[in-house]
C-alpha cells in the first residue's frame, strides 16, 4: 500500500530475502501534499461518504472471469488484500488458480531494524493470505521504495509466474499504474508491459486513487472500471485477514509522525461491500 508521506516513500511491504542495495530515496510529490503537525497525513483525502454517494449513482459492470489462472501482483505485503482481497477470494473460490506475488519487503515503513519489520511484514501476508483461502506469495526481495529503479526485474518476476503454466488461460491482475505511488506505479507499468504483447486479459487495483482523487475526477478512467460484489461473509474474511497487518496500524513515529499508515480514514476506502478496477 505505502503511506501518504512524502519523504521517504513508504509501504506495508515484507520479504525476508532481500538481496538488492537500498539507494537513497527521494521524495515523492506525486499527489500527496506534504502532512504538516497541524494537519496530519490522514486529515488529508476525500471523506469516504462522498465517495459512497457518488459512487452508488455509477453503473459499471462485473467482472467476468474468462480464465482458470490469475496472477496478482502486488508492490507491498498488504496491497492485493486490501485493494483486491474479494476479487481474490472470489477467484480462488471459484476455482481459480491464484498465484499472488509481492514485488517488495516492506522494510521502510517504520524506524527499527529493516530485516526485523521486513519479517514481520512476511509472516503478516502469510497470514492475511492463508484467510483468504489462497496459497503463500512468492517474494519479489525488492526494497519498499525503490522499485522503479529495477524494471527488468518486476517484469521478470512476473513472466516467470505466467511461463509456470503455459497451457493455462491466465489473467493478471495488478496494482493500478497510475495509481499515485512510485511503487504502485512501477509494478502496474510491469503488468502492462508484459500482458500487452502476450495478449492477456489485465485487471489493475487502484488504492491511493481513493485517497488523492475526487469522484468524477477527471484523471481517472471511469469508463474502465468493473465490479466485483463482497458479500458479508467475504467481508468478514477480508477485513480479519487485513487485521493481521498490524504493522501498519502503528504510528510510524510517535514526534513526527504519529498517524499509523492503515488508519480508519484509509481503511474505510478498502473495506466496502464493492471493489472496483479498471480493465
Amino acid at each position: 500500500m505505502t503511506s501518504q508521506h512524502i519523504t521517504p516513500p513508504v509501504s506495508l511491504r515484507s520479504s525476508s530475502t532481500s538481496d538488492v542495495p537500498i539507494p537513497p530515496r527521494t521524495p515523492m510529490t506525486r499527489f500527496f501534499p506534504a502532512p504538516t503537525h497541524s494537519q496530519p497525513p490522514q486529515s488529508f483525502g476525500t471523506p469516504e461518504p462522498e465517495w459512497l454517494t457518488w459512487l452508488a449513482s455509477q453503473s459499471w459492470p462485473q467482472v467476468a472471469f474468462d480464465i482458470d489462472r490469475l496472477v496478482v501482483v502486488a508492490a507491498h505485503p498488504d496491497d492485493e488484500i486490501l485493494g483486491a482481497g474479494g476479487l481474490v477470494h472470489a477467484a480462488a473460490a471459484n476455482g481459480i488458480e491464484v498465484v499472488t506475488i509481492c514485488a517488495s519487503d516492506g522494510h521502510a515503513t517504520h524506524p527499527g531494524s529493516p530485516e526485523q519489520l521486513a519479517n514481520r511484514r512476511h509472516l503478516e501476508l502469510d497470514a492475511a493470505s492463508m484467510l483468504l483461502g489462497l496459497d503463500l506469495p512468492r517474494w519479489g526481495g525488492l526494497h519498499s521504495g525503490t522499485l522503479e529503479q529495477y524494471p527488468d526485474r518486476l517484469d521478470a518476476m512476473i513472466t516467470d509466474a505466467l511461463d509456470d503454466r503455459p497451457g493455462a488461460r491466465n489473467g493478471l491482475l495488478a496494482v493500478w499504474d497510475h495509481d499515485g505511488e512510485a511503487d504502485h506505479e512501477a509494478v502496474g507499468q510491469a503488468a502492462m508491459r508484459v500482458a500487452k504483447p502476450r495478449g492477456i486479459q489485465l485487471w489493475m487495483y487502484p488504492i491511493w486513487l481513493w485517497y488523492w482523487a475526487h469522484p468524477g475526477d477527471a484523471n481517472v478512467p471511469w469508463h474502465r472500471v468493473q465490479t466485483i460484489g463482497v458479500s458479508p461473509i467475504v467481508m468478514a474474511v477480508k477485513n480479519a485477514a487485513a487485521r493481521s497487518f498490524a504493522e501498519q496500524k502503528r504510528p510510524r513515529n510517535a514526534d513526527d509522525n504519529p498517524q499509523p499508515i492503515l488508519g480508519s480514514s484509509i481503511t474505510s476506502h478498502l473495506l466496502r461491500g464493492t471493489e472496483y478496477v479498471f480493465g
